[in-house]
């Protein structure tokens, strides 16, 4: 009879969305790898014509990769605290480099990402570049995650810059080229052996494991094999457009307004835009290979098939498009990142164009490993996506960038709403590298009045303690890191 009566129990539960818990043993493991500042420019997503990125490129066969996926924000920090969170960048105001989002007491104890798996009895580990620079503090870590590997570094450097000084200060980590030096000594080749030494060590438990590349973020450094990949005298650059910039609101430049990342004017002076390029490409190819060690790892430790993988990047990356180098927009360069699941549940070797937003990882890894709900969680699970790639979603994806600019990204459209009210509008069909701003034609109204109910309704001032990258206004004045905009001062 108690059978009986549980098993009704059971069948109600299921019925009415309960959720019913899964014990930790029967849940897969997840892997999650990150890549600072990669763009698009990956096989598997034709960003680039000679790219070479094999380990990522299969990846993507082994599951379901998202061809229109895109960053909450164009910035490590923001991009990060939003990803880890759950929670949009206009919801938590932290929109800079700092801070820490735990330094406000409203999120003091919000319920991060490894902190979900921790709690549901995963043996949690985190190497490289996850959180941004030196969150957590040294402090709180072991609140975040159980295992910490190295922090992400550069590695060996060369004995001074490479490149002739840039503006805004010769940033030293605004550089890029080739130098002696070997694979081994590079930041990544260190937290790409740590995490497969974890593997090889086959955790006792369920396990949740983060490993973060540095590369291919400034300096672009790699070692000469890397760049025999990609000879300069038959290099491929990107596709810009003279005065691409005319048709775009001034207020455009103020997402940018001041930066250690040189514009394509410094870069053709300099006889420097190739060179970058190149040293783009190349260290992409060498965090690829990284990225291969440690699926290989993971193959070899026999968990492979009981293992969720899924691989992101913080934000993408101008190369000269738009006139900028670096990120810190709202156009495609800035948002576009690959995205890909693969493991058990997961369909294998499909693309899916749905609109999907890294916002999305949190609640989809909730619901593929049968975790707790997590209140408050901003995404939505796709799922439904990795199930049948076919299947569409009704959100488009939003990126933020500063209190009140947002961009609005669905499978044919781009908007952009600025701060100040100034907008743009692209047609992603008929002009991929969106040089055409539609904005201001009124056959597009009803379009612009359709995308921008999207826009979000929380739109909170910077977090206390919010610096570098910042924009806000002091009555009619804009104020870009804590010195007033002079519209004359515009770097082009």
């Amino acid at each position: 009879m108690r059978c009986f009566l549980f098993f009704v129990g059971l069948v109600c539960a299921l019925s009415i969305g309960w959720h019913v818990p899964v014990h930790a043993a029967e849940r897969p493991n997840v892997l999650c790898i990150a890549i600072d500042d990669l763009n698009d420019w990956v096989g598997c997503l034709n960003g680039h014509a000679q790219i070479q990125t094999p380990n990522i490129d299969r990846l993507a066969q082994r599951g379901t990769l998202f061809t229109n996926a895109h960053c909450q924000a164009p910035l490590c920090n923001a991009s990060r605290t939003s990803l880890l969170t759950g929670l949009r960048p206009s919801t938590t105001g932290v929109y800079g480099l700092a801070p820490w989002f735990r330094t406000s007491p409203k999120f003091k104890d919000r319920v991060s990402l490894y902190q979900a798996f921790k709690r549901a009895g995963y043996k949690t580990f985190s190497t490289g570049k996850i959180w941004h620079g030196g969150y957590p503090p040294r402090k709180e870590r072991a609140k975040e995650c159980d295992k910490w590997g190295p922090n992400a570094s550069v590695g060996a450097r060369p004995p001074k810059k490479l490149v002739p000084p840039t503006p805004c200060g010769n940033h030293p980590l605004v550089d890029w080229g080739t130098f002696p030096h070997k694979d081994e000594e590079k930041g990544d080749w260190a937290v790409a052996s740590w995490a497969t030494e974890q593997l090889e060590s086959k955790p006792d438990q369920p396990f949740f494991m983060a490993v973060g590349f540095f590369l291919p973020h400034v300096p672009c450094y790699a070692t000469q094999h890397w760049f025999d990949l990609y000879p300069q005298d038959q290099l491929v650059l990107p596709p810009v457009q003279p005065g691409d910039r005319d048709d775009t609101p001034e207020f455009s430049w103020y997402l940018h307004w001041k930066l250690p990342e040189p514009r394509l004017s410094w870069l053709k002076r300099n006889h420097e835009w190739k060179h970058l390029v190149q040293s783009y490409l190349a260290c992409t190819s060498f965090v690829d290979s990284q990225v291969g060690r440690v699926i290989d790892a993971l193959q070899a430790s026999g968990r492979a098939d009981n293992t969720i993988i899924v691989l992101w990047s913080d934000h993408g990356w101008h190369l000269g498009e738009k006139g900028v180098s670096g990120k810190n927009t709202l156009w495609e360069r800035s948002s576009h990142v690959p995205l890909i699941f693969a493991g058990p549940g997961i369909a294998t070797q499909v693309p899916c164009d749905e609109p999907a937003e890294l916002l999305d990882i949190y609640p989809t890894l909730v619901e593929l490993c049968h975790l707790a709900p997590v209140d408050g969680l901003e995404g939505h699970s796709l799922v439904p996506q990795l199930r049948n790639s076919k299947t569409t979603r009704p959100w488009p994806a939003i990126t933020t960038h500063n209190q009140d600019n947002h961009t609005i990204r669905t499978k044919r459209w781009r908007y952009i709403r600025y701060a100040n009210g100034s907008q743009e509008l692209y047609d992603r069909e008929n002009d991929p590298n969106e040089w055409r701003n539609l904005a201001d034609d009124p056959r597009y109204k009803d379009v612009i009045t359709e995308l921008a109910k999207w826009l979000p309704k929380v739109n909170v001032p910077p977090m206390p303690g919010s610096k570098h990258r910042i924009l806000v206004r002091d009555g009619d004045q804009w104020i870009w890191e804590e010195k007033p905009i002079v519209p004359a001062e515009k770097m082009e």
